[in-house]
């Protein structure tokens, strides 16, 4: 189900041999999570078409909108434009609108390596952006997104505001007791209730008072009380120390 969904693809080789540390996906992340939209998947791939557009169908089918990040620039290595296009069955054309941005912003700096900024799938929309001269490049639910951090982070704020806000309600619990004497009662309610996602995350930190949290999320606050109430009935005696 692909409804609501989001997904990520950061593409880079410099990501993949460590010359710069990955930080948009992170970002993607965050940013989603505060909107309630779910992540379905993210995914990092080399400069590579092929890698590119396999990665592309994949999420495709995983997600309602995919954002991308890297690969958008005039140089040799920047081929994300052309296996998006490729992903979605489309030619890769160029934009009027946007060569004519890219000869006023660069003027007497243009080249001719600079107009391949204003390639583009073909039917692809332009978003936008106050203050900004160069627009999100969006195609058939895919938003092409730079690679560099600030300009990733701008650039998804105009995409955020295309996507609907979710409904989730979140119920925490910290447990005094160890995964495995817990698994039984987590193993019964997830079978119960596949719908409503539980997450167990062991901790070892003793300074924090927990050995575990768990944690029930769901759009409708009513599946979200009745896994908490079928937790609390199965989990061991007195190992719920708190809820949030």
């Amino acid at each position: 189900m692909t409804n609501g969904r989001a997904a990520g693809l950061i593409i880079g080789n410099e990501v993949l041999t460590a010359k710069v540390e990955e930080a948009n996906g992170a970002w993607l992340t965050r940013r989603l999570r505060e909107r309630n939209v779910p992540l379905a998947m993210l995914v990092t791939v080399p400069d590579d078409v092929d890698a590119i557009v396999e990665a592309m169908q994949l999420l495709k089918r995983r997600a309602q909108w995919v954002i991308t990040s890297g690969g958008v620039g005039p140089t040799h290595d920047d081929v994300t434009v052309r296996a998006v296009a490729m992903a979605l069955g489309r030619r890769v054309v160029r934009l009027a609108e946007i060569e004519e941005k890219v000869r006023a912003h660069y003027g007497e700096r243009l080249t001719p390596e600079s107009l391949r900024l204003a390639d583009a799938p073909e039917g692809s929309e332009l978003l936008h952006q106050a203050g900004r001269w160069f627009p999100v490049l969006a195609c058939s639910a895919v938003y092409l997104l730079p690679g560099v951090p600030e300009l990733f982070r701008i650039q998804l704020e105009t995409v955020l505001t295309r996507l609907p806000v979710g409904k989730l309600t979140t119920a925490v619990m910290y447990l005094s007791a160890g995964e495995p004497e817990i698994a039984r009662a987590l193993d019964a309610v997830a079978l119960a209730m596949p719908e409503v996602p539980i997450g167990s995350y062991p901790n070892f930190d003793e300074s924090l008072g927990y050995r575990v949290k768990v944690t029930i999320e769901h759009a409708e606050a009513g599946r979200v009380a009745e896994a908490v109430r079928r937790l609390t009935e199965t989990l061991p005696s007195g190992c719920i120390l708190r809820r949030e």
